[in-house]
């Protein structure tokens, strides 16, 4: 019963992407939306990037010290050691499972409210493709300020670290810089941006399609947005492992 629940869901899934991918009627009118989408979903995301990345970076810096505290191990390890987490996985995966907490609950719960609403009933009597009226721009907007974000997240968390270096005396400033320096491999910063284009397309299209397909009042908006945050997470953790694989091997 549970797998023919899925596999239905699956095909409802391809088949509301294959209306969402459909050439926009008005481009101009799509690209307003886009802009607003990326303000929305992308701008209004920094605040919570900043704030999250800087103690998270400084954590790592912290807990890297304390487990690697050996005479055989040298000190700027703690600096190389944060970079590679911060690079592999924290600014990618950790990130987008974070940013579908607040981004995916916003797309569900504003589709969600537009079908109970009746608003997108509305938008298909007039004629409009509603899937790719409301939900491209969304789509689009995200994935492309996605970089952006995993940017941001990258250059705060080492911030976090350097700060611990600063005001404590955990290691020495020069000690964790020259960590960061140390056996750097650009790949790892390219991995990291095309797994987040990945994940961004999960967190929003997911979460568009529990919102659209909301069935009943208030009470079935949070559901959906529940169990898109719940989806779009466990979708982001296997396609983490299968570009890890395909990335890294």
């Amino acid at each position: 019963m549970l797998i023919s629940n899925s596999l239905a869901t699956f095909g409802r899934y391809c088949l509301f992407i294959r209306r969402v991918f459909a050439l926009p009627d008005r481009w101009g009118v799509f690209g307003r939306r886009t802009v607003t989408e990326v303000s929305k979903l992308g701008i209004d995301s920094i605040p919570l990037v900043i704030v999250i990345s800087l103690f998270i970076g400084a954590v790592i810096a912290i807990q890297m010290q304390l487990n690697i505290a050996s005479p055989l191990i040298p000190a700027y390890s703690v600096g190389l050691a944060t970079r590679d987490i911060v690079l592999l996985e924290f600014s990618n995966s950790i990130l987008c499972l974070i940013l579908a907490g607040k981004v995916g609950s916003n797309i569900a719960s504003e589709i969600g409210t537009m079908r109970v609403t009746e608003q997108i009933d509305a938008l298909e009597i007039m004629g409009v493709n509603s899937c790719n009226f409301l939900v491209l721009p969304k789509i689009i907007a995200f994935v492309l300020f996605m970089p952006a974000l995993v940017i941001i997240c990258i250059g705060t968390s080492l911030i976090g670290g350097y700060l611990v270096a600063l005001l404590t005396d955990i290691i020495t400033v020069s000690k964790y810089v020259y960590g960061l320096q140390a056996l750097f491999q650009e790949w790892y910063v390219w991995y990291g941006l095309i797994k987040s284009l990945f994940f961004a397309f999960i967190i929003a299209s997911v979460a568009s399609f529990f919102g659209y397909y909301v069935k009943g009042g208030a009470l079935d908006v949070g559901k959906a947005s529940t169990n898109g945050v719940v989806s779009s997470s466990i979708l982001i953790l296997l396609f983490d492992v299968l570009l890890t694989k395909l990335l890294l091997q």
